[in-house]
């Protein structure tokens, strides 16, 4: 029997109640106000912004599945820019860790003019932690430039030790691209220890952009622009995901000038403060860059969803009520010719899928953003809560979530084992470390951080991968095979 949505808050307020009576008082107080129940808004009142607190240390002991600084620079933001090779700078185990792990697909050579999956590290050791990693610094530099003569640039990806022992990567950088006939070499300081999660990464790779690309762009650089001209920003490319978006895009008329991170190059990033919009995806990775070219060049910029036919058509129309009617006649025209497909795909897995329930938990902007491709499926998310989300990405999540939907900030493995277990959800979408969790407590699992090694899960032909991956999961005969801890 389903539950009223009065009900459904009633038995979500009592299970956050559960939860917190099992820590200690002081960590309960705290966790107590990352967890919630959304109440739409009304005139009587109601959360404007999900109504939990975001943004702020994990609690030290309590399990969390954040990332850091280091992991949002390097790992998502300058990572995937594929022709410039990425040092990891400081010992061997952040690099390895985020070696190749996010399925960033590019075009290109391997090790010629692409480096994405390769690992560069400097590999420091205990003299190097005791007497300074600048020297070794400049001879890896040295042997790149040797063995890697086509790669367009260098980051420096800064590990903790770096920011702890003094290292001037700065002077380094500097002093590099001199001797190396002006390269862009950009020093980053996304030292682990930064700020409380990946989030602080984010942004201070987007200063670096700024402060090393854009602020030392060559004004005389020749470049033909025309009045259709885009840049794709936050979207990584994740299984394809980003080469899907940038056919529609394309096919209703506009021309993608830059795609970045994934499948990006240098070059990409240098052309972007001459586009005539930014279309932003992951909102909390790259709002920041996108704020610094609308208030510097004037670009003005707008978020877009292409997860599912429906988020597709409003962004769609959205994107193209910034250009003339050429390209508002084009979107409509794209809406038009996959209209057919979409609707094949509900009508095979709708009836599938119809009323099944899904909790999330993810990162960037997945834990919003998919909800409409479920619900074009016929499905519910009852849960939904992000890893290092700010207060602005849970105001926005208000415009996807139902009344009565149960919110959970920066979850723990506790809490969100126990929600599953009491909740009881047909499908639980989160990340790599919670997978073998939850398949273990017999509920079916999507890998939501990179689509499960499948994708993409973006634009139109994205849309009927996803709903085959969701329909696999959940109707697999295996789950008829092994029983739930409250069976």
């Amino acid at each position: 029997m389903s539950l009223t949505v009065e009900q459904t808050k009633e038995r979500n307020n009592a299970l956050i109640k559960e939860v917190l009576e099992v820590y200690p008082q002081k960590t309960a107080k705290n966790r107590a106000k990352h967890l919630g129940t959304y109440e739409e808004a009304t005139e009587e009142g109601g959360k404007s912004d999900c109504g939990v607190k975001s943004n702020v240390k994990s609690v030290p002991g309590v399990m969390t599945i954040r990332g850091c600084a280091y992991a949002g620079s390097k790992g998502v933001v300058w990572g995937p820019i594929k022709d410039m090779i990425h040092i990891s700078h400081g010992p061997v185990g952040c690099g390895q860790y985020s070696w190749g792990a996010r399925r960033n697909y590019y075009i290109g050579t391997t090790g010629i003019d692409s480096f994405v999956t390769m690992q560069f590290t400097s590999d420091f050791q205990e003299k190097d932690i005791v007497f300074g990693g600048d020297k070794k610094l400049e001879k890896i530099m040295d042997e790149i430039q040797v063995l890697f003569p086509l790669n367009k640039g260098i980051t420096v990806q800064s590990e903790c030790p770096i920011g702890l022992i003094g290292d001037d990567i700065e002077a380094v950088s500097k002093k590099k691209s001199k001797e190396f006939g002006g390269k862009t070499i950009v020093p980053v300081r996304c030292e682990g220890f930064r700020g409380v999660s990946q989030s602080l990464g984010h942004h201070i790779a987007n200063d670096a952009i700024r402060d090393f690309v854009f602020d030392k762009l060559d004004p005389t650089r020749e470049f033909q622009s025309t009045p259709y001209d885009v840049a794709i920003i936050g979207d990584y490319n994740i299984g394809g995901d980003a080469w899907s978006s940038r056919i529609l895009l394309e096919e209703m008329g506009l021309r993608v000038i830059a795609q970045w991170s994934g499948d990006g190059s240098i070059a990409e990033l240098e052309n972007t403060p001459k586009a005539k919009l930014n279309v932003l995806h992951c909102y909390r990775s790259m709002n920041y860059i996108s704020r610094h070219m609308e208030e510097k060049y004037g670009i003005p910029w707008v978020e877009y969803n292409f997860f599912g036919p429906s988020k597709i058509e409003a962004s769609l129309r959205e994107i193209a009520s910034h250009f003339d009617d050429k390209i508002k006649e084009g979107a409509e025209r794209v809406i038009a010719k996959y209209k057919a497909l979409t609707e094949a795909v509900i009508a095979k897995y709708r009836p599938r899928l119809e009323g099944k329930t899904v909790m999330l938990f993810v990162g960037g902007l997945r834990p919003r953003h998919v909800i409409g491709a479920y619900e074009d499926l016929g499905m519910i998310v009852v849960g939904t809560g992000y890893e290092f989300g700010h207060n602005d990405d849970y105001e926005r999540t208000t415009h996807y979530v139902k009344d009565g939907t149960l919110i959970y900030d920066d979850v723990t493995g506790f809490e969100f084992e126990k929600f599953v277990e009491k909740i009881q959800p047909d499908l639980v979408g989160s990340g790599i470390k919670e997978k073998y969790v939850f398949q273990k407590m017999g509920v079916p699992f999507r890998q939501m951080h990179s689509w499960d090694y499948s994708g993409p899960y973006h634009g139109y032909d994205g849309f009927g991968i996803f709903a085959r991956d969701m329909d696999m999961a959940i109707n697999n005969p295996v789950w008829g095979l092994t029983k739930a801890p409250w069976k």
